[in-house]
C-alpha cells in the first residue's frame, strides 16, 4: 500500500498543486493507516474494505484521538481511496460511505481590545528578535491573515509606502491594507531588525529567524504564547486568535462583512457570519450593562 500511497502524495503535489503542509498530512495519515492494515494482515489495497476502514476508525476513537483529528484522517482516506478507484486500481470505493464523527464547534477564542494591546505591547526592546516579534505580531493582528499566510511573505508581498500585503495561494491571490502602527513596526523592522537576523545573507523571506531562516509554524507558536502569558492573559491564546479578534473587532465597529470576508480569505460567507454574532452578542450585553437598573 506504501507504493500507492507515494504515487497519490506525488500526485496531490504535481497535479492537485496542494501545499506542502497538505501533502505532508495527508501523507502521515495515509502511512499510519497503512501500519494499522499491515497488523491486521490487509497489505494490498484491493483488500481494503469498509468493515476494515470502520475497524481504524474504532481504533483510533479508542487511541482517545480527537473527533477533528478523525475527521481530518478521514478526509485523507477518503481522497485516497477516490483517487484509487479513479485509476482504475479497485473495483469499488471502502472509503465511500464511511461517515466522519461529528465534531461540536467550539467558540473561538476572542481577546478583547485591551488585551490585544496589551499582547502588542509586550514586544518593547530594541533588540532584533523583539523589533521581529514586534512587526509579526502586529502585522498579525492589523490583517488577519493565517498564520501559515504569515511564515510565507516575501519581502515582494508588502507595499510599505502604500500599506497593503498581498497573499497568494494556489488559486487566487487578495490584498489586504494595515494600518499605520503596523507600517512603523514594520519599517522598523526591515530597517533595524531584518538585516541583524540575516547576518549578511540574501533571503526572499520577510520574516525569519535567529538565524537567517524562515520562521516556522512553532517558532511563532512559541513566540505569541511567550507574550501572552507575558501579559497575563488568561485565554488560551494561539497564532489563530489575532485573526479571530481581528474580524471580530472590524465587525463590531461597523466594518461591511463583505469587505472582512473578502480579507479573511472566507470562500463562505456563512464563516465570517460567526463574527458577526460575537459582535451582536457584544451590542446586547453591552446595552444590558448599561440600562438595566439591577445590573
Amino acid at each position: 500500500m506504501v507504493t500507492e500511497i507515494n504515487e497519490f502524495v506525488k500526485y496531490l503535489r504535481e497535479v492537485k498543486k496542494t501545499s506542502k503542509n497538505t501533502e505532508v498530512s495527508y501523507q502521515r495519515d495515509l502511512l499510519q493507516l497503512a501500519s494499522y492494515l499491515e497488523a491486521q494482515g490487509i497489505t494490498d489495497v484491493e483488500k481494503v474494505t469498509k468493515t476494515s476502514l470502520n475497524s481504524y476508525v474504532l481504533y483510533l476513537e479508542k487511541e482517545g484521538r480527537a473527533t477533528t483529528t478523525i475527521s481530518r484522517t478521514l478526509a485523507s482516506v477518503k481522497a485516497f481511496f477516490h483517487y484509487e478507484f479513479g485509476e482504475g486500481r479497485i473495483r469499488r470505493d471502502p472509503a465511500e460511505l464511511i461517515k466522519a464523527p461529528k465534531i461540536e464547534k467550539k467558540a473561538p477564542t476572542i481577546l478583547t481590545v485591551e488585551e490585544v494591546n496589551s499582547l502588542l505591547e509586550q514586544p518593547n526592546g530594541d533588540s532584533p528578535k523583539e523589533i521581529r516579534d514586534k512587526a509579526m505580531l502586529e502585522l498579525l493582528y492589523a490583517t488577519g491573515i493565517r498564520v501559515s499566510e504569515l511564515i510565507n511573505l516575501k519581502v515582494e508581498d508588502i507595499n510599505l509606502a502604500v500599506g497593503f500585503i498581498t497573499c497568494r495561494d494556489e488559486h487566487k491571490e487578495r490584498m489586504i491594507p494595515f494600518g499605520k502602527v503596523a507600517k512603523q513596526a514594520m519599517l522598523n523592522y526591515m530597517e533595524n531588525g531584518r538585516v541583524s537576523l540575516l547576518k549578511g545573507q540574501e533571503s526572499e523571506w520577510l520574516f525569519t529567524n535567529c538565524s537567517g531562516r524562515p520562521m516556522s509554524r512553532q517558532g511563532f507558536w512559541k513566540i505569541i504564547k511567550f507574550y501572552g502569558e507575558k501579559a497575563g492573559i488568561q485565554a488560551d491564546i494561539t497564532p489563530h486568535t489575532l485573526r479571530h479578534s481581528f474580524a471580530a473587532h472590524l465587525l463590531k465597529n461597523g466594518a461591511d462583512i463583505h469587505a472582512v470576508q473578502a480579507m479573511m480569505g472566507h470562500s463562505d460567507m456563512a464563516t465570517t457570519q460567526m463574527y458577526m454574532n460575537y459582535a451582536q452578542g457584544e451590542a446586547v450585553r453591552s446595552a444590558y450593562a448599561g440600562a438595566h437598573p439591577r445590573n
